[in-house]
């Protein structure tokens, strides 16, 4: 039995080079992030360095956001922008400016890939996609992350109480 547990190590050695070569042909197996999707969007997909020198541009520039306000919250967003839910877009083409180059803005760039391609088929001038997740994690400086307000208390007294 004193072999026993030299055996039993050099077997679980061997079943951890085992797995980790599994791991390194398949990183999905490590829980690790997958790759980005495929880009399947005519407009550029624009990493940190372009989206900064959009940014630098102010009086050019129209970011246009696309994500729910709950996500403006919870992942961060450009400091200006204007913001239209990427289901109501096409209702409110009209009230989008031509003169200006748009930035199309979601978490991840797949939302603003697609907005970028119907504002571009509707005649308007898209410079680029990006995600605002993607740009943080490039090094962009320029996400705030906004704080929900708190929630409000009513007290007992204040409803009943008769207003002036």
């Amino acid at each position: 039995m004193k072999f026993a547990a030299p055996l039993v190590a050099a077997l679980l050695a061997g079943l951890a080079i085992a797995v980790q070569a599994q791991q390194n042909a398949n990183p999905a197996a490590t829980g690790a992030s997958q790759a980005a999707p495929v880009w399947k969007f005519k407009t550029r997909h624009l990493g940190r360095a372009e989206v900064d020198a959009l940014l630098a541009q102010p009086e050019r520039v129209l970011l246009l956001d696309l994500r729910r306000p709950d996500e403006q919250i919870k992942y961060g967003s450009f400091p200006v922008f204007l913001s239209i839910q990427n289901g109501d877009l096409e209702k409110y083409l009209a009230y989008l400016p031509k003169d200006r180059v748009i930035l199309t803005v979601s978490n991840h760039a797949q939302r603003a890939g697609a907005a970028g391609d119907l504002l571009s088929a509707k005649g308007y001038t898209v410079a680029g996609a990006a995600g605002s997740e993607d740009y943080e994690n490039e090094g962009g400086k320029a996400v705030a992350h906004l704080q929900p307000p708190p929630p409000r208390l009513a007290t007992a007294g204040a409803a009943s109480a008769p207003r002036p």
